[in-house]
């Protein structure tokens, strides 16, 4: 898991011991049979970028804007190819923008949750 921080983090918060134990924990919480199920299963997965366009709900793309594992092309692709979707990049994070910049998500879940109800 160490080995991985820095593909999941933005270089800035590898050196927040909370973030970076909480992150161990969850890795541990999984073990390593479940760490294998879930590398199978995205190795497996099927492509579904030419499905994007029959979504039809109201739809929210969030990344982080230094995220190796998905990188913002990859979420400008699926923001393109879903009409009427939203984009919001998260600064100065990684692939686990909720736990490195939690305010910034909750603010833009937020704020994007009230463009859907009106």
């Amino acid at each position: 898991m160490k080995a991985l921080l820095p593909r999941l983090l933005h270089p800035r918060h590898f050196g927040d011991a909370a973030l970076t134990e909480a992150l161990m924990a969850m890795a541990l919480g999984i073990g390593r049979e479940g760490y294998v199920r879930q590398q199978e299963a995205i190795i497996g997965r099927v492509d579904s970028r030419p499905s994007l366009a029959r979504i039809a709900c109201p739809t929210l793309v969030l990344c982080g804007r230094e995220d190796l594992l998905l990188p913002l092309e990859l979420s400008e692709e699926m923001h393109a190819g879903i009409a009427g979707s939203r984009l919001v990049v998260v600064e100065t994070s990684g692939h686990m923008s909720a736990m490195e910049q939690p305010e910034a998500v909750n603010d833009a879940l937020r704020d994007w949750l009230g463009t859907v109800r009106a």
